[in-house]
């Protein structure tokens, strides 16, 4: 394969710390390259070197001659004064870049809710990176790099990116890098991982599901791990091990030894233990959402919706920008009141939320760490065992010389994990996530899962990282931007494929805005009728999820030693499988229906 670029011998030191020292890397043609590593050990700062906006100390970045590249960075500012149009595709007239399928679908996938003319100073900075992004996109490079491109990319963006990147280039041809905690992301698009730490780049054949494999196995040979560490790494292995086949296709290495050091791995959380104690703690009654609907500015975001939530239930929550996710956790907290209908909470619960902007820390100016800490309690329960608060501390990254820093100080990253810590010592049984891997690195979030697989409680989790939802909850659902909140059993793949169908062909672009249906439209009695039957269809859906809540709080309070009564639950629960995958499939249909209206 063809040299693209590569480092030779370099050596970078910042006043106060060493990030590489000696370092030789290169990057190929058909290369994939993840980058992982603890924050503040140097990615973004690999990247500007590689892409030659940051000198080494020593040594030397080569390119081959003629490669062209570019490169996402987390500051990159666009001209605020210039139109989305303008930024993306600069002076080029409309049949130009319109012509180009490549160009289309970079905007389809990332602009199609932006307007064309908008200029790029009125945007929030989540759709302004999303224009740099596109902006990069549409051009023809050789090799791309890009520092955590899925920050401010939901679920479907995410999905899209993978996927224009696994086809951008032939397979032997062109290069990525990518700095990413999406563990997903870099399971879908790697074939190879590089972990950056202690001023070296350790090279890994494969995506995250890899990484963690033959990592595992170095540290298991080389005896080096801490036990808390090994631990931890065991139980992510034994989740990975569980999930899709697809996740430990791709690495071409000898996994047997890392195959026997998670053989007698129990399962990351036993469910029927942990609903049992939060039931418990909790009572049967914890959240009723009984009929809702939530209205403003005139506009109706919510309509007639019911959701129940039990003891030690883990609800993963996805949904279009807009539809009204951080809305929904507002009223369940009820910090907003509901146009119609209820939302009752039982009389034990005590809910915590770790929000995505952490100012609950604003008002610690000043203060440092461990004063914080002091006043907080000394142990805390996680899986039926007492913890003390420092063991917490250290397995969320904070070592002893940090405790000394100042809340103001912190990082984002930092932030939010102090802010977690903060939660759990309050002991909450109901807990509430929205979007927590903005700023935490890999290890970082397989620790905070590791506590979360023994934590008892009832748990919300908003996010776009399909691992961590794949990971920490066992049901998830959607906003689909239609007032209704939907049950998913097939999980964000399932979610991807309703936003697919309802968005019909993929979404408008700038140049769609002419476009029409060849369909025949729907009118007066076949459109009443065709209304009817997806609101008919839709009970049906709500009543199957209602009962499949009621028999998954039966299985977990049920006797365990009683094999026949758990056999024909088990069997009730298929069934409702097998008639929801009906219903799902009648649901599709009535929707395409009814784009023809």
């Amino acid at each position: 394969m063809a040299h693209l670029l590569g480092a030779e011998s370099v050596t970078l030191e910042f006043p106060t710390k060493k990030v590489f020292e000696d370092l030789t890397i290169g990057v190929n043609e058909g290369d994939r390259i993840g980058i992982v590593g603890r924050n503040g050990d140097g990615k973004s700062t690999l990247l500007k070197m590689l892409a030659k906006r940051l000198e080494p100390d020593e040594g030397r970045i080569t390119h081959r001659n003629g490669m062209t590249f570019g490169l996402l960075d987390q500051s990159d500012v666009i001209d605020p004064g210039l139109t989305i149009g303008q930024s993306v595709v600069g002076d080029l007239e409309e049949h130009e870049w319109a012509g180009n399928p490549k160009v289309r679908d970079v905007i389809s996938g990332l602009l199609n809710d932006l307007d064309w003319q908008h200029q790029v100073g009125s945007l929030s900075g989540g759709q302004r990176r999303r224009v740099a992004l596109a902006k990069l996109l549409v051009q023809d490079l050789d090799i791309v790099m890009l520092d955590e491109p899925t920050n401010h990319l939901d679920v479907e963006g995410v999905a899209w990116l993978a996927q224009h990147l696994k086809t951008r280039w032939a397979t032997n041809s062109g290069g990525l890098i990518v700095v990413t905690h999406d563990r997903w992301f870099l399971d879908e698009v790697c074939n190879l991982t590089w972990e950056v730490h202690d001023g070296i780049i350790e090279p890994f054949e494969g995506g995250y599901a890899a990484y963690i494999l033959q990592r595992a196995e170095r540290d298991r040979s080389a005896a080096a791990s801490e036990s808390r560490r090994q631990n931890l790494l065991r139980k992510e292995l034994a989740w990975l091990g569980r999930g899709a086949p697809a996740r430990t296709t791709k690495p071409k290495f000898r996994i047997d030894a890392a195959e026997a050091l998670i053989a007698n791995e129990q399962a990351p959380r036993d469910r029927v233990a942990l609903s049992k104690l939060a039931t418990a703690r909790l009572g049967k009654d914890v959240v009723d959402v009984e009929d809702m609907s939530y209205s403003i500015d005139g506009r109706e975001l919510m309509h007639d919706i019911t959701w129940r939530l039990g003891p030690g239930d883990r609800f993963g929550l996805v949904g279009v920008n807009g539809a009204g996710k951080t809305t929904l956790l507002k009223l369940i907290q009820g910090t907003l009141l509901p146009t119609a209908g209820r939302i009752k909470l039982g009389k034990t619960v005590k809910i915590a939320t770790l929000s995505q902007e952490v100012r609950e820390l604003d008002e610690f100016h000043g203060e440092k760490i461990f004063s914080l800490i002091a006043r907080e309690k000394t142990t805390f329960v996680v899986d039926k065992k007492e913890v003390g608060i420092g063991q917490l501390v250290e397995q969320l990254g904070f070592t002893q010389a940090q405790l000394q820093t100042r809340i103001e100080d912190l990082s984002g990253g930092q932030r939010r994990r102090l802010q977690f810590l903060r939660l759990l010592f309050g002991e909450p049984n109901v807990l509430i996530l929205d979007e927590p891997t903005n700023d935490l690195d890999t290890d970082i979030l397989a620790a905070m899962e590791d506590l979360l697989d023994g934590w008892p409680g009832t748990l919300i989790v908003v996010s776009h990282d399909r691992y961590l939802l794949e990971r920490v909850t066992d049901q998830q659902y959607a906003l689909l931007g239609d007032n209704s909140l939907r049950h998913l059993p097939g999980g964000v793949d399932q979610y991807l494929e309703l936003r697919k169908h309802s968005l019909g062909m993929g979404g408008k672009t700038p140049m769609d805005s002419g476009f029409k249906s060849n369909k025949p439209k729907l009118a007066g009695a076949a459109l009443r009728d065709a209304e009817k039957n997806l609101a008919r269809i839709e009970r049906a859906l709500e009543k199957t999820a209602a009962d499949e809540i009621k028999v998954h709080a039966d299985m977990a309070e049920h006797n365990p030693d009683d094999y026949a009564g758990l056999s024909a639950l088990a069997a009730q629960q298929n069934a409702l499988n097998d008639k929801r995958d009906k219903l799902e499939v009648e649901w599709l249909e009535a929707s395409e229906l009814l784009q023809q209206k």
